[in-house]
């Protein structure tokens, strides 16, 4: 069904994840998410299944990147970087921490490097964004390696009058070569994954100015650029986010009241059942009504927490911490765009936004794992 959306002719929003089938519209990557979880428990359940075995690992991985390269192609990005929430189960049954550290790591170089680019120090002699990101990476590396040495000259950047960055990054060829040196002389896969590291941060970081110019579309471009501050459009790419945090903001301690609040009522919120569902809740019920709703899905991901350590085999338990994942992602991501604090990717809030697709999906995807816990006794009698 994926596939076959990418071929779909019909496009709402921009979008081509939508089958229409008369007066049926369905969302594939909505459904796929229960069948992506099914599957990756399936062969992590196989009998000498090893995460820490490349090949094993990697087999897990493709089957979580399939879909989303389907959902890319369908122009529906949002949905694709769901999937990447099935890394926090892969971290739960024994993926090195790294590979999230890196992911973390890549994140904070994007997010620095682009907002204080044009940030100028030493009497505008060097980047701020560049020296930053520059200096993260060898601290990062130096404390990998525990080079009490190399962090000695990290801090002579701070004394130097001139462009610090190009000090830095002769810092950074000295730190990979002996990086690279101690990874020769010991065969240590440890150094390998180091230099790796230091390698590819810098050229992430020099390449992320390409990449938000020109990979990512104009509107994703525009939402991060807002997000980041760097830019104010508040009739465009900022008008959601904008209006929202008024509606939010607007409902104080206790709300205005079911079905009273203006700005979600006289339409100013665009896409306020769906995607920016949760600035209705702000709006009507107030703080302390938002937090009621984020409370009931703190208990519910404690739930499933302790539903899927129960667990007797692999499969159900790996299935489980997929449910959390995903479930974890979609709140998290969609409570904080609408609040300002994350990219606005138009995922929806669990059994709160509108839409028969995704309430059907979340309810497919809850209820087989419910049907697992409620059988485990059963297999192991």
């Amino acid at each position: 069904m994926l596939f076959a959306t990418i071929f779909n002719p019909h496009e709402i929003k921009g979008s081509r994840s939508w089958l229409v089938l008369g007066p049926l519209r369905l969302q594939p990557a909505e459904f796929a998410k229960f069948a992506t979880a099914l599957a990756v428990a399936k062969l992590m359940s196989t009998y000498g299944y090893d995460i820490h075995k490349w090949k094993h690992f990697l087999a897990a991985c493709a089957i979580v990147f399939i879909p989303m390269l389907f959902i890319v192609a369908q122009k529906e990005t949002g949905s694709a970087l769901v999937y990447l929430s099935f890394f926090l189960m892969f971290y739960r049954e024994g993926m090195s921490g790294s590979i999230l550290f890196t992911a973390v790591a890549m994140v904070l170089y994007f997010v620095a490097g682009i907002k204080f680019e044009d940030v100028l120090l030493w009497e505008g002699h060097t980047s701020a964004g560049k020296f930053v990101v520059l200096l993260a990476v060898q601290i990062f590396t130096s404390v990998m390696i525990y080079s009490s040495t190399v962090l000695a000259l990290l801090f002579s950047t701070f004394v130097i009058p001139f462009d610090v960055v190009w000090v830095q990054l002769v810092l950074c060829g000295l730190l990979i070569g002996y990086v690279l040196f101690l990874w020769l002389s010991s065969r240590m896969l440890t150094y390998g994954y180091i230099l790796a590291f230091a390698i590819g941060s810098i050229a992430f970081f020099y390449s992320a100015d390409y990449v938000l110019d020109n990979v990512l579309q104009e509107h994703q471009r525009k939402r991060i650029e807002v997000l980041l501050g760097l830019k104010e459009d508040l009739a465009g790419a900022g008008y959601n986010v904008h209006q929202s945090e008024i509606a939010i903001g607007s409902g104080g301690l206790l709300g205005k009241g079911f079905l009273n609040g203006t700005q979600t009522k006289l339409k100013y919120v665009p896409e306020q059942d769906t995607d920016f569902i949760f600035c209705t809740v702000g709006e009507e019920e107030g703080f302390l009504g938002s937090a009621t709703v984020l409370l009931l899905f703190l208990a519910l991901i404690l739930r499933l927490i302790k539903l899927a350590e129960r667990q007797p085999f692999r499969f159900g338990s790996v299935y489980g911490y997929c449910v959390l994942s995903i479930f974890l992602f979609h709140m998290f991501i969609n409570v904080g765009m609408v609040l300002g604090l994350t990219p606005v990717i138009g995922i929806p809030l669990p059994f709160f936004s509108y839409g028969g697709s995704s309430l059907w999906g979340f309810t497919f995807l809850l209820f087989i794992f419910l049907r697992i816990d409620a059988g485990r006794n059963l297999i192991r009698e």
